[in-house]
């Protein structure tokens, strides 16, 4: 671990010029005090490493010296994909593979390709997480992962919504959707999956990681689908998940400051209807045609934009509305 970190800081000073100890403590997510050790072990091996005095001093590499030490390992090569989302490389346990082969593929890129991916990196960030939601914590993650990667049964502890089951599986993929992870698996032979109204076909089924209690990788291996597309899969789950959740089209007289919440409340459905809405009336208002849910489901998302939105239609949508609005005004006139 200690050689990984020594040319991890090596390229770091390589690529970066001029760093403090505190930032490159925080880079390599150790001690101040260890990146002093580090920095003489470089020295006693042989690097010019300077150490500038002051207040805007710090280390750097003697002027036109550049280590050969460039060459990816395997799994290094392999976490590049995840350079996007580093937060996701840290949950598969790949945080410091991934950022040695960034500092690696930097290093052994000519002088003006890296100060353009560096700038890029200063210019562009990508956070797939969603607003206003803690991640969900997955203590298994990596272990699933590996299960993924050696191609081995995985026997996992789950908890669904109807209880606790225990399932032995074939996990062919990990996604990571809106800051949650889902597993797509097979059942191993030996194990039983009831029927259920999943948008997945009958012999694939998705897990939510996080659900994952505890998970053991087998020494058992198996054959993967030859034809299975991980990518392919999962835009047909979500296109028939999408299907599924939409139940009902509800008529819905909105504000102009509901208008303009539509988007944000409801997503792409909500932008869709917000495009189509009708001319608006003498007070401002519009009508609008929006896909909903289940009728609780939309009668919570619904009472979200408050008194800037009336359900006109379908009538049952419109008398639970008003019956939860009903309940609300006891709750909080005192009457019951």
């Amino acid at each position: 671990m200690r050689a990984d970190r020594l040319l991890s800081l090596l390229l770091l000073l390589q690529n970066r010029g001029l760093c403090t100890a505190a930032e490159l403590a925080a880079a390599l997510e150790v001690s101040v005090r260890t990146v002093h050790r580090d920095v003489e072990a470089l020295g006693v091996a042989g690097v010019p490493v300077l150490a500038e005095r002051g207040r805007t001093g710090g280390y750097r590499l003697v002027d036109g010296y550049r280590t050969r030490l460039t060459g990816l390992t395997g799994d290094e090569a392999g976490a590049l994909f995840l350079a996007g989302v580093p937060d996701a490389a840290k949950e598969l346990g790949l945080g410091a593979v991934l950022a040695t082969a960034q500092l690696k593929v930097q290093a052994a890129l000519p002088a003006e390709l890296a100060d353009r991916t560096r700038q890029l990196q200063d210019r562009f960030h990508l956070d797939p997480a969603s607003w206003f939601r803690d991640a969900d914590p997955v203590p298994e993650l990596a272990r699933v992962a590996e299960a993924v990667w050696e191609q081995r049964v995985l026997r996992v502890h789950y908890r669904r919504w109807r209880g606790e089951v225990h399932r032995e599986l074939r996990p062919l993929g990990l996604v990571l959707k809106s800051g949650i992870w889902y597993l797509v698996a097979l059942p191993a032979p030996s194990s039983p999956i009831p029927p259920s109204p999943s948008p997945a076909p009958p012999s694939l089924r998705t897990y939510r990681v996080s659900r994952i209690l505890s998970a053991e990788v087998s020494a058992e291996p198996f054959e993967r689908p030859p034809d299975f597309d991980l990518a392919a899969h999962w835009a047909s789950v979500t296109r028939e998940l999408a299907g599924m959740l939409h139940q009902d089209t509800a008529t819905v007289r909105v504000s102009p400051r509901a208008l303009g919440l539509l988007p944000i409340q409801f997503g792409r459905s909500g932008a869709d209807a917000a495009r189509s809405a009708g001319p608006p009336d003498e007070e401002g208002w519009t009508v609008v045609q929006l896909p909903v849910e289940s009728t609780p489901v939309a009668v919570s998302d619904l009472l979200r934009l408050g008194p800037d939105a009336e359900v006109l239609a379908p009538p049952a949508l419109r008398r639970a509305v008003a019956d939860a609005v009903a309940a609300l005004a006891r709750r909080y006139t005192g009457t019951v």
